[in-house]
C-alpha cells in the first residue's frame, strides 16, 4: 500500500514528448490504483521544494510543485523512502499556498 510521502520510482511520461522513462516521484495520493504525484529532478534550478541526499534522494533534487499528474499503481517499481514528517508537512503547506494563489 502506497502512503502519501513515499518517494518512488516509476515510469514517468515527460511533459514535452511521448518518450517514457524510470523516474522518481513523490506520492500525493491513492485511491483505486490511480496514484497523485508531484515530480522530482535533480535540476536544483528548477522551483520548488529542496530533496537533499540527507533525507534518502539519490542526489539533492527538488519535488516540482507546478509538475503534478496521475499514474496507474502499476507503473511504480519501487518505492525508496518516505519523507519525514516535517518535509512532508512542508511540501503540503506549499501545495495549499499555491492552489490558494489560484483563487485570487
Amino acid at each position: 500500500m502506497l502512503r502519501s510521502g513515499d518517494v518512488i520510482i516509476a515510469q514517468i511520461q515527460f511533459t514535452d514528448t511521448f518518450e517514457i522513462k524510470r523516474r522518481p516521484a513523490l506520492v500525493l495520493f491513492e485511491e483505486f490504483d490511480n496514484v497523485v504525484v508531484a515530480g522530482i529532478t535533480s535540476n536544483l534550478e528548477m522551483e520548488g521544494v529542496p530533496l537533499t541526499k540527507k533525507e534518502g534522494a539519490v542526489k539533492d533534487s527538488v519535488i516540482k510543485l507546478n509538475y503534478i499528474f496521475t499514474i496507474s499503481k502499476a507503473m511504480i517499481s519501487k518505492v525508496l523512502f518516505h519523507l519525514n514528517k516535517e518535509k512532508k508537512r512542508l511540501v503540503f503547506d506549499e501545495l495549499i499556498k499555491r492552489l490558494n494563489e489560484l483563487n485570487k
